[in-house]
């Protein structure tokens, strides 16, 4: 196990959130808790064609965005709308965190890691469009600081004066565990005290949902959309593309403490590896995931057996499930069976970029308020889906630890350890 005296500790002193079913962190933890998803028919554009008529829409415009966060029309049409989506996520957790971001002591020693999987996908299909139809000459000068993936992190550090480390992250639907594990890691070897971390995405458009539709990774359950994403029941049939936002705040912990912080949770552990096996399929053996998990448990510095509660990535589709599953009977044995497992994705749908910053936030809320949110939509057992899913309804029950899980095409793996926070 890692000497977690080695170790700064890093805490978690703000969040914030923009999802389908939430579009702040309270409303989305209430959602959570109730079992409510935000999925429905997708209006921005006409399905008719499409395999996949639905999808998990965040409910505002880009300018209702924009206004959110003190910006303008102009805002809203300089900027694309996974930006947009990570401003509002980050705007809510600067303003909870009581940060004097004007009088920063050391701006050098704050930093942003924000990712996303895919980028400015709006943007690069608009201006395709201008282009044919146009002309090269009618393209926008916006298009590049648009649509470039790394524009989330430069907003955020611009609004904020945060000159420390600033990157982006992009490992398709891992982004933002790896975003708030390479924080978690800046702030415990001393190299700031502050990050934004998180991730971002908006892939809700016609090029975006036919793309995925091709690889038959939707469901195409179009009559009743809010049963779509079903992890671990035996009807799945693909995930239930999301848009959305997760961002946290991390601090390092005798910074937080000494402005009299409020502390959401702690990390404690993080880890990551690479299948090396498939582009988009994940390794049936479930080798490297496993590896993952048993890393970020080591760096923790706890024993398996005092994960009480698994935030799976868990997106609905048969291979995914299926595999997850079996990587935690891999790592905790006879303990897999003993732990409480949800999808956070059962009512969010599969926000991709953003999922791990979404997700982690929902684990830190499972810890702080004592209840598990439950995996919706569970009504047929998996012979291969066998563990404790937390079916349909939430469940009161204190945990100490939570490990939060997620894979992205390509094969990466990435793994977070959050804590119950006390002094």
């Amino acid at each position: 196990m890692a000497d977690s005296r080695l170790k700064r500790r890093v805490v978690v002193t703000a969040t914030g959130v923009a999802t389908c079913n939430g579009l702040d962190t309270a409303s989305f933890w209430d959602s959570l808790i109730h079992g409510r998803t935000g999925v429905g028919p997708i209006t921005q554009f006409d399905t008719s064609a499409y395999g996949t008529t639905f999808a998990g829409t965040v409910p505002l415009s880009d300018l209702e965005i924009a206004e959110s966060i003190g910006g303008d029309s102009k805002t809203a049409r300089r900027k694309d709308r996974f930006v947009l989506l990570a401003l509002r996520a980050a705007h809510e957790a600067m303003t909870a965190s009581g940060l004097d971001y004007q009088n920063w002591a050391d701006p050098f020693r704050v930093g942003v890691i924000v990712g996303a999987g895919i980028g400015g996908l709006h943007t690069i299909e608009g201006e395709i469009a201008v282009m044919v139809e146009r002309g090269p000459r009618r393209v926008s000068p916006f298009l590049v600081p648009k649509m470039i993936v790394d524009s989330a992190a430069g907003d955020i550090s611009i609004s904020y004066g945060a000159k420390g480390p600033n990157f982006c992250i992009t490992t398709a639907c891992a982004t933002a565990t790896h975003c708030i594990g390479a924080a978690y890691q800046h702030i415990a070897s001393g190299i700031c005290d502050i990050v934004i971390a998180g991730g971002c995405e908006a892939p809700i458009t016609p090029l975006g949902v036919a793309g995925f539709n091709s690889i038959k990774a939707l469901s195409t359950r179009n009559d009743s959309p809010q049963s779509a994403s079903r992890p671990f029941d035996a009807e799945r049939d693909g995930f239930v593309m999301a848009e959305g936002a997760g961002i946290l705040i991390l601090e390092e912990y005798e910074h937080a403490k000494a402005r009299g912080a409020e502390i959401v949770g702690e990390i404690v552990g993080y880890a990551c590896t690479g299948d090396a096996f498939h582009e988009t399929a994940p390794d049936p053996e479930g080798t490297a995931g496993a590896a993952a998990m048993r890393l970020a448990i080591a760096d923790a510095g706890i024993d398996r057996e005092a994960i009480g509660y698994f935030n799976a990535h868990g997106t609905s589709t048969k291979l995914n499930d299926a595999t997850e599953t079996l990587i935690l009977k891999k790592v905790f044995g006879d303990h897999a069976y003993k732990m409480a497992v949800s999808s956070t994705k059962s009512m969010t749908g599969h926000t991709l970029g953003a999922a791990g910053g979404v997700e982690g936030i929902a684990s830190l809320l499972t810890l702080k308020h004592g209840i598990i949110h439950p995996t919706i939509n569970y009504q047929t057992p998996d012979p291969d889906c066998d563990l404790d899913y937390v079916p349909n309804v939430a469940r009161e029950q204190q945990v100490e630890y939570a490990l939060s899980n997620n894979l992205g095409f390509g094969g990466h793996n990435a793994c977070l350890v959050f804590k119950r926070f006390s002094d």
